[in-house]
């Protein structure tokens, strides 16, 4: 085969430093939007994005030629600059450590995204820790709770 097919869709996760409640409504649509950039500079197309105070959401049909881990050091570390430089009164203290990434079937890409949409409303229901642990345990990824918040 002379060819590379792939379809890797990714739903990345990840929080505040401490989940502290710092992402505002005013600088959520500017950050979501400057994220977007980065997968497209790594030829990615990011297809769903959603943040709510102490997280992000994002959906992205990952270029092989993108690792993961990389992909999200970029992000990251990216759009901590960007905020820090956007928004120069904000106490930012940046992201977590770490991340959740699970891969989506195209199948469920329409599911994923509604939820991805509807984080307010999730969020009314369930806390971030609540969300991630359940995150974890359907996509059958062993954890160690002693070492999942460490910041």
């Amino acid at each position: 085969m002379s060819h590379s097919y792939t379809f890797l869709c990714t739903h990345f996760v990840f929080s505040t430093k401490g989940r502290a409640p710092l992402l505002t409504p005013d600088m959520i649509p500017r950050l979501l939007d400057y994220a977007g950039g980065i997968f497209r500079a790594s030829r990615s197309i990011l297809l769903a994005a959603n943040a709510v105070p102490d997280h992000v959401h994002l959906l992205a049909d990952v270029h092989p030629s993108a690792a993961h881990a990389d992909l999200m050091r970029e992000v990251k570390s990216r759009t901590s600059s960007f905020v820090r430089e956007a928004f120069p009164a904000m106490e930012w203290s940046g992201w977590q450590n770490g991340y959740g990434a699970f891969s989506v079937s195209r199948s469920g890409i329409e599911a994923v995204k509604v939820y991805i949409a509807r984080q307010e409303d999730h969020h009314k229901r369930m806390s971030f820790q609540e969300e991630f642990i359940a995150l974890l345990q359907r996509h059958g990824i062993e954890y160690d709770e002693r070492y999942v918040w460490g910041d």
